[in-house]
C-alpha cells in the first residue's frame, strides 16, 4: 500500500498526468489538421491515398490515448525505470 502523498507530491503528479493529456490532445489536434489537409490534396488529385496516413496515423493516436487514459495510473512503470537507472548511476559514481 502506497503512503499517503504529501501535497507537494500531489502536484507533481496532477502536473504530470495534465502534461501527458496535453500531450494528447495536441497529437489528436495536430492529427485532425493534417489529415483534413492530405484529404483535400486527394479529393484534388485521382484516388483516395489519404486514408492510408488516416489509418496508420490513427492507430498510433488510438495507442498514445490507450496509454494515457485507460492505462493504470499508479503502474508506475516509468517510475521504476527511473529508479532503476538512479540506482545504476549511483552505483558507477561511488568511489
Amino acid at each position: 500500500m502506497n503512503p499517503a502523498l504529501t501535497p507537494d507530491e500531489i502536484d507533481r503528479l496532477a502536473r504530470k498526468r495534465a502534461g501527458k493529456k496535453m500531450g494528447w490532445y495536441i497529437h489528436a489536434f495536430v492529427y485532425i489538421v493534417v489529415n483534413i489537409g492530405l484529404a483535400l490534396l486527394s479529393s484534388l488529385g485521382s484516388g483516395h491515398w489519404a486514408i492510408f496516413p488516416a489509418l496508420g496515423w490513427g492507430l498510433g493516436l488510438l495507442i498514445h490515448g490507450l496509454v494515457v487514459f485507460v492505462a493504470p495510473p499508479g503502474s508506475g512503470f516509468r517510475e521504476r525505470l527511473v529508479q532503476q537507472e538512479r540506482e545504476t548511476l549511483q552505483r558507477q559514481n561511488r568511489p
